[in-house]
């Protein structure tokens, strides 16, 4: 079936030409968002507020006639003479003129609520690599038990619960007993007193009107098993999210991390329904906390990047099964790792974890004012590199200041055509 719209377009404007305002507008406001979004503390990383978008992006294009010969009267002109080149109409539009030199436009600003601010956010992102089983929003639908109807289906006809109420009405209602009608009928062939056989003849006769009467199984004892449909998630998923809290962690690598890890924990818990998230911390030796410690609790101590990776593994093969989830992991750290830790790492990933996970990123962060190719390879950066170059699926980004963590989050997650691999 195919549908033409013939509708006129609105105040004679092209319609196509708005589904491109509108696309360009859209894309505007989302860099506008994720501009806003740099300064930020955590807790206030992704809260609506103000934002603002130049005015030149806010006009929408229209055809107007152009050329021909015309004659022009510029009442109160005392700039141009004849034969001078007028300026393109809209030149020099939204530009702040120098102090004191003519009229300037301000931005155009307007205020987002939370849940824009979020949509806009996190619109072009998505998990990656959805290769085992497809993970969407909606839900599917399966049956569930829920009881007993007295109307239904004769495939879903419950014997066991209709003899149950057919037992009760008739212990109820005194329906006599075969056997006892079984037992009267025995005395009475072997009753020669005319007077007993009257009366026990009259007995059994009543019994067995009372019996016709009350039916072994009436139609109101028959139950029907009842089923409803209840949403099932179409797939699951897990995020385990591995972050180095050792003592060559400062504060400045610490909230880079965290501030990754926040914009991590807000995507999935808002764009998917059905997606665990498992935090791990780790020093020498690596521990499964909730969501409060793993942001805000202190530690301090050595650094065993493997310690981490086994936690990991051992709760996969506890209650996370590669063949019923997805499963991804995200690593934050500064890169330092004992030299005779690099062997046990290098076998946990290419052995126990990258062979069951759908996506492994790992952030490397980095001291203030650094600068991304500045910073020297770590040792974890070297192995993790060494890994990446014999096949293994590995994505890695450095960072050393809070703009920059934006751009790599988007990178890593952003909607790729055909699922494919994140870019090296």
């Amino acid at each position: 079936m195919f549908i033409v719209d013939r509708r006129l377009n609105p105040g004679s404007k092209s319609l196509e030409n708005r589904q491109r305002f509108l696309r360009r507008a859209k894309a505007l406001v989302q860099g506008a968002v994720k501009k806003t979004s740099e300064g930020r503390d955590i807790k206030d990383v992704l809260e609506g507020g103000e934002v603002s978008i130049p005015l030149d992006g806010m006009h929408e294009p229209r055809f107007r006639r152009e050329g021909g010969t015309r004659d022009r009267v510029i009442p109160g002109n005392k700039k141009f003479v004849e034969g001078d080149i007028l300026p393109r109409s809209g030149e020099g539009r939204g530009k702040a003129s120098e102090p004191g030199e003519g009229d300037g436009e301000d931005d155009f600003r307007f205020v987002l609520s939370r849940d824009e601010f979020v949509d806009l956010f996190l619109d072009d992102l998505e998990l990656p690599d959805l290769a085992k089983r497809k993970l969407a929003d909606a839900e599917s639908e399966g049956l569930q038990r829920a009881g007993y109807s007295t109307s239904g289906s004769p495939a879903n006809i419950s014997v066991s619960r209709t003899v149950q109420l057919a037992m009760a009405r008739r212990i109820a209602l005194r329906r006599p007993r075969p056997e006892t009608i079984a037992q009267l009928e025995a005395e009475l062939a072997e009753c020669h007193d005319e007077a007993r056989r009257a009366e026990l003849e009259a007995e059994i006769e009543a019994m067995k009107a009372k019996s016709r009467r009350i039916p072994f199984i009436d139609p109101i004892d028959i139950r029907f098993r009842r089923f409803e449909t209840v949403p099932k998630p179409v797939a699951q998923a897990v995020m385990f999210c591995l972050m180095d809290v050792s003592g060559s962690m400062s504060e400045h690598m610490k909230d880079l991390a965290k501030r990754f890890y926040m914009l991590l924990y807000v995507f999935l818990t808002r764009r998917y329904r059905h997606v665990e998230i498992v935090f791990i911390r780790h020093t020498d030796r690596a521990e499964e906390v909730d969501e409060d410690t793993f942001f805000h609790g202190p530690a301090s101590g050595g650094t065993m990047v493997s310690s981490a990776l086994q936690a990991m593994h051992d709760i996969v093969r506890s209650r996370f099964r590669p063949s019923d989830w997805n499963i991804y992991a995200a690593q934050a750290s500064d890169g330092d790792n004992s030299i005779s830790d690099s062997a046990v790492t290098g076998r946990l990933l290419t052995e126990m974890i990258l062979p069951v996970s759908q996506f492994f990123a790992y952030l490397e962060v980095g001291e203030a004012g650094g600068g991304t190719f500045d910073m020297p390879d770590s040792s974890l950066w070297t192995l993790y590199q060494r890994l990446r170059a014999d096949g293994a699926p590995l994505s890695m980004r450095k960072v050393s200041d809070r703009s920059e963590i934006f751009p790599v989050f988007h990178d890593l997650f952003q909607r790729r055509r055909n699922q494919e691999k994140a870019a090296p």
